[in-house]
């Protein structure tokens, strides 16, 4: 999939088929998030992989706005040996546009930070910055669902030229 393809037609995903993700390509989307830049070339960004299914089920009963993290194939947390809102967010969409090139969607999920470091023994001074599902996508339920169904905004009235 070519690379502007794979940006544009990224939607995210929350309903997934039982079938798992195989190796090489959880390895592909891991080494994605390894190879993506990060300021001063710091490297905060530390990923802990879950894809047992108590362990997905566990993160996915953690919040109301997370439950469907419990079909996903793997969850991936991104934490942080130091804080970098920035770098944590280009991995995270590294990791989902690889994905997506490889047929497998995912959605980021907003859980309790401090419930994720305990369940995944995430040490004392290190940020759980993103929790990301990924699993293969149901074609019967690809299509977004029409309450979030809209048109984007034009171009021309996002962008600004020289000065606002």
């Amino acid at each position: 999939m070519e690379a502007y393809r794979a940006v544009v037609d990224k939607r995210d995903q929350r309903v997934y088929l039982s079938k798992p993700i195989p190796a090489d390509a959880l390895r592909r989307i891991l080494q994605a998030a390894r190879m993506t830049g990060s300021s001063k070339n710091r490297e905060p960004n530390r990923l802990v992989v879950v894809s047992e299914r108590a362990g997905v089920r566990a993160l996915g009963a953690l919040s109301p706005w997370g439950k469907w993290l419990a079909d996903a194939a793997a969850v991936i947390v991104i934490a942080q040996v130091e804080a970098h809102e920035f770098d944590a967010g280009r991995c995270a969409q590294s990791m989902m546009v690889a994905a997506w090139a490889d047929g497998i969607g995912s959605c980021p999920a907003h859980l309790p930070e401090a419930d994720v470091a305990r369940l995944l023994g995430i040490p004392d001074g290190v940020h759980v910055n993103r929790v990301i599902g990924f699993g293969y996508v149901d074609p019967a339920r690809a299509a977004p669902p029409k309450s979030v169904a809209r048109k984007r905004s034009p171009l021309e009235e996002l962008v600004h030229r020289e000065r606002w």
